[in-house]
């Protein structure tokens, strides 16, 4: 894999705008909200800090000036109708993320993953039709790969009803695009990781937990352990936002983000431990009720998003793991 850099700097098209992040709190979202202000963006970063989802204050205790938070719900259509004005931006990164909650609780995936984006649309529509929005999508719409890697032109089977809602939530802002022409995009992420995501369980990603469990000294419990998976390091994401939401070829288009860096299970569980310099793994069967939405082999074809913009992640896995791992090693007391 390549290690060069994109080739300009997606930060520029910020300086002196305002950005609206939803799920700003959260992982990716702070790590995008960290990267604006440093290019003399305006950000106001929305999140409800509910406990069972991705927020944490202390993703932003040491944020540069420029950065205002916002306690508020996606949920709440009054809140949006007034946060939503003045923006030039809105990533919309707000999301439950957790597949088995959305299967023992669909309602509230429901009304987190379809409704509240409904709800937004219709905030940008009647009061900031001007806005520039990005939509944090998902592989998991795409359900038991037919084919690899998968590509857009993939067929849509979702497993579970996360992947379900997350269809509607993009295809709303697809939607609002041809309808309206409101100014969306949709990039459907991999397995995003790095400093700031959660650690103290799955909801977000399993590598979390394992980086957890590697730093207290437990084994990390592989299952299965022959699915093959991509992965993306945190900023080459943050860079692909940046870069779709300031490019008017995008609009109305959905792209898949991934790495042509292909690795089992039971191959990353060596690899961290090989960065980290310690710890151990085992290897289990699959949970029943988690082998029922399990997808299998994934990876992403990411030439569309190649082709129209040039981007390509630039951090190597072995590289992002252990910057992870360092970050965590660091700050274990604030997120485990």
């Amino acid at each position: 894999m390549t290690t060069q850099s994109n080739a300009a700097d997606p930060t520029v098209a910020f300086q002196g705008k305002k950005i609206l992040i939803t799920g700003g709190l959260g992982f990716i979202g702070s790590n995008l909200a960290l990267q604006l202000a440093k290019a003399g963006a305006q950000i106001t970063v929305v999140d409800s800090l509910i406990p069972q989802y991705g927020g944490n204050l202390r993703n932003l205790h040491d944020a540069p000036p420029g950065i205002t938070v916002n306690i508020a719900d996606v949920r709440d259509r009054f809140s949006l109708r007034y946060l939503i004005r003045g923006h030039d931006f809105l990533f919309n990164l707000a999301g439950q993320t957790s597949h088995m909650d959305s299967m023992t609780d669909p309602f509230t995936d429901l009304d987190i993953n379809a409704t509240a984006q409904l709800s937004i649309l219709e905030a940008c529509r009647e009061y900031n039709p001007e806005i520039e929005v990005v939509f944090a999508s998902t592989r998991q719409i795409y359900g038991r790969p037919q084919y690899l890697p998968v590509d857009e032109k993939h067929p849509i089977k979702p497993v579970d009803v996360n992947g379900v809602n997350k269809v509607a939530g993009e295809q709303f802002h697809i939607l609002y695009q041809n309808v309206y022409g409101l100014r969306t995009r949709v990039l459907r992420l991999t397995n995003t990781y790095g400093p700031r995501m959660r650690i103290k369980d799955a909801r977000q990603t399993f590598l979390g937990v394992w980086i957890k469990q590697l730093l207290a000294g437990q084994p990390i419990e592989v299952w299965g352990g022959t699915q093959l998976r991509d992965f993306n390091y945190v900023d080459d994401v943050v860079a692909a936002m940046l870069e779709v939401a300031s490019t008017p070829a995008t609009l109305g288009e959905a792209y898949n983000l991934g790495s042509e860096e292909r690795i089992s299970l039971r191959e990353l569980a060596e690899l961290l431990i090989k960065v980290a310099g310690q710890g151990s793994f085992t290897v289990r069967e699959f949970p029943a009720e988690r082998k029922k939405i399990d997808i299998g082999d994934y990876y992403s074809d990411s030439g569309k998003v190649h082709a129209v913009l040039g981007w390509q992640p630039v951090v190597p896995l072995a590289d992002g793991l252990s910057r992870t791992v360092e970050f965590f090693r660091q700050n274990l007391q604030h997120y485990s």
